[in-house]
């Protein structure tokens, strides 16, 4: 019977720590394969979450406008024009700057007379690919939204 010595059972060990330490690449692929996994299910629900939030935020700007188109009728007394004649153009608000959601969304007074006003956002760029269920966001003196798709306002 042959006895070991402790010189032996070292570096027995050793080896054994050798091949153990490490993947496999069957593990690494099996890791990569999750992560895929995850990324393809994760991706769409972050657009998703974007899309909606830019939409928010454009609803938000509609209603500053709107503020803004209350503002002038105190003044004016109408929607469409000022006392001296002068047409009511939108102004160009904070909200509707590119660093908010002028990028995503274009913002006009698509209709004013002397007691009413319908104000539009459209989407731009990749608001405008992504966001199809609702498209165009509208606001009026009333206080009516468009679309009226549930999920939209």
């Amino acid at each position: 019977m042959k006895r070991f010595s402790p010189v032996d059972s070292i570096a027995t060990t050793a080896m054994r720590e050798c091949r153990s330490a490490g993947f496999t690449l069957i593990e690494l692929m099996i890791v990569v394969a999750i992560i895929a996994i995850l990324a393809a299910i994760a991706l769409p629900t972050y657009t998703n979450y974007i899309t909606k939030t830019k939409r928010v935020a454009a609803e938000g700007c509609l209603s500053e406008h709107a503020n803004y188109m209350e503002r002038y009728y105190t003044t004016n007394l109408n929607y469409a024009k000022d006392s001296a004649g002068t047409a009511n153009a939108l102004p160009g608000l904070d909200c509707a700057s590119p660093q908010r959601t002028g990028a995503d969304y274009q913002f006009a007074l698509a209709a004013a007379s002397t007691v009413g006003y319908s104000i539009t956002a459209t989407p731009i760029n990749a608001q405008l690919t992504r966001d199809t269920k609702c498209g165009t966001l509208s606001l009026d003196q009333a206080g009516t939204r468009g679309p009226s798709t549930a999920g939209c306002w």
